[in-house]
C-alpha cells in the first residue's frame, strides 16, 4: 500500500504527524500531571474562603508572579463567563497518533507490521488484526470500568496488569516485535483518550449544566470522572515507554520482550505512585527505590537472557575456525549475505522502495560495518525482526550463519 505514495511525500507526512503528535502529547501530559498535582496539593482554606464555597486552595509562584488557585465544592457565587476546558490535548494526541499508525504501519504493513514467523503473514490481515486489537482492548477496558471491580483499587489495578500482560503476549504473536510494543502503547493510549471522551467530558458537561441552574449535580459521575483521570495519570509513563521503545531494538528484540514491556511499565507506574503520594505530603522513598531497583533487575535479567549472551555461550562450544583459507571463505559468505539481505535498506542510497536513507542512519554494507553494530544486530537477527520485512527471504540457516559469525566478533 505504501507504494501508492511517493516515498518522499510519505517521509514528510511522517515528520509532520510525528512532530504534531509529540507537541500534543506534551500538552496533554503536562495538563494531566499539573491537575493531579494541583488536586492533591490543595489544602484547607481559611474560613472566609470556606464561607464562599471554596473546598481547598493553593498558592504558587511562576514566571515572576504569585498565583492563587481555589477549588469550589460546587460553584462560585457567580459563574464565570469564560470557563477553560481541557480536552483537545487528548483528542489531538490520539488523532495524530492514529495518523502515524496508518502512515507507518498500515501503508507499510509488509515492512513494519508483519513479523518474522508471526501468526499473520498477510499485510492486509495484519492491518485488520491491528484495528481489532486496539478496538477490542478499548471495549474490554470500558466493560471492566462498568463492573463493581472498579471500586476495589488494588484488585482493579491487578486485573488491568493482567489484561496488559495478555495483550503484550498476543501482540507479539500477531505483529513484528517493534509493532507489538507500539500496539500495546496504542491500546493503552486509546483507553486514556476514551477516558476523556466517554467519561470525563460528559460528566463535566452535566456538572456545569447542573450548578449553572442551581441544581444538585451528580456527584457519583464526577467521582467516576476523577477516577478515570487518575487512571490516565498512572498509565502515562508506561505509554511513553511504549512509544519510545522503537528506538531501542534490544528491548523489543529480546526473547522475552513481551514480559519486558510489562515489567518496565509496572515499575514506571509504581514510581509515579511515589510522586502522587508526595503531593499529599506523604513521602515514601521505598516506592521510588523499589521502582528503580525493579528497572535495574529487569536490565540484569535481560542481559543474562539476551540473544548476545546465548549466542556467545553457543560460540564457546563451537569449533573455532583457524585456517586463513576458511576465514576468507567465511568472510566472503557473510559479505554475500550482507549484500543480499542488508544493503537494500542499510546503504548510503537504499534500493528498497520507501527508503530515502538508511534507517536510523545505519549503513551496513560490509563485514566491518556489521561487526561494529554487533550490539544492535545480534538481538535484531536472533528475534527475527531483521531483515525488516525479510524481502529476500533469509533462511534459518543463513540467519544462524550471521548470528554465529557475529557472536565471535
Amino acid at each position: 500500500m505504501g507504494d501508492l505514495i511517493n516515498p518522499l511525500v510519505l517521509e514528510w507526512l511522517n515528520l509532520a504527524f510525528r512532530w504534531f503528535h509529540v507537541v500534543a502529547a506534551i500538552a496533554w501530559i503536562g495538563a494531566s500531571f499539573y491537575f493531579i498535582w494541583l488536586d492533591l496539593s490543595l489544602r484547607e482554606p481559611p474560613q472566609w474562603k470556606a464561607d464562599k464555597g471554596v473546598k481547598g486552595d493553593l498558592w504558587a509562584i511562576h514566571g515572576g508572579g504569585i498565583y492563587e488557585v481555589a477549588k469550589y465544592h460546587l460553584r462560585p457565587q457567580e459563574m464565570p463567563k469564560k470557563l477553560h476546558w481541557f480536552k483537545w490535548e487528548a483528542y489531538s494526541t490520539w488523532l495524530s497518533g492514529t495518523g502515524l499508525l496508518i502512515l507507518m504501519y498500515y501503508l507499510q504493513a509488509q515492512t513494519y507490521l508483519v513479523g518474522y514467523n508471526t501468526l499473520i503473514q498477510s499485510p492486509g490481515w495484519a492491518v485488520v488484526a491491528s484495528i481489532g486489537f486496539i478496538l477490542g482492548g478499548q471495549a474490554l477496558y470500558e466493560l471492566l470500568l462498568r463492573t463493581p471491580l472498579v471500586k476495589r483499587g488494588l484488585l482493579f489495578a491487578a486485573i488491568l496488569l493482567l489484561v496488559i500482560s495478555v495483550a503484550s503476549y498476543l501482540a507479539h504473536l500477531l505483529f513484528s516485535p517493534r509493532a507489538a510494543y507500539l500496539h500495546v502503547g496504542a491500546m493503552i493510549a486509546t483507553w486514556m483518550a476514551g477516558n476523556v471522551f466517554w467519561g470525563i467530558m460528559p460528566a463535566q458537561r452535566k456538572f456545569v449544566a447542573a450548578v449553572s441552574n442551581n441544581e444538585a449535580p451528580d456527584t457519583c459521575a464526577m467521582a467516576f470522572a476523577k477516577l478515570r483521570s487518575t487512571h490516565n495519570n498512572y498509565l502515562t509513563l508506561p505509554v511513553i515507554f511504549c512509544m519510545l521503545s522503537n528506538h531501542y531494538s534490544f528491548l523489543y528484540s529480546h526473547v522475552y520482550s513481551w514480559l519486558v514491556l510489562v515489567a518496565i511499565g509496572l515499575c514506571l507506574a509504581w514510581g509515579r505512585h511515589f510522586f502522587n503520594l508526595k503531593h499529599l505530603g506523604v513521602v515514601k522513598p521505598f516506592i521510588l527505590l523499589s521502582s528503580f531497583s525493579g528497572l535495574v533487575l529487569v536490565a540484569v535479567l535481560m542481559a543474562v537472557t539476551s540473544p548476545a549472551s546465548i549466542a556467545a555461550k553457543q560460540a564457546e562450544k563451537a569449533a573455532i575456525v583457524t585456517s586463513a583459507e576458511q576465514s576468507v571463505s567465511t568472510d566472503e559468505r557473510i559479505n554475500q549475505l550482507i549484500h543480499v539481505h542488508c544493503t537494500n535498506c542499510h546503504a548510503a542510497v537504499p534500493s528498497q522502495p520507501g527508503f530515502n536513507a538508511a534507517p536510523a542512519g545505519l549503513v551496513i554494507d560490509s563485514t566491518v560495518h556489521l561487526a561494529a553494530q554487533k550490539v544492535r544486530a545480534l538481538p535484531a537477527l536472533s528475534s527475527g525482526y531483521m531483515p525488516l520485512g525479510n524481502f529476500h527471504h533469509m533462511t534459518d540457516l543463513e540467519r544462524k550463519t550471521l548470528i554465529d559469525w557475529l557472536a565471535q566478533q
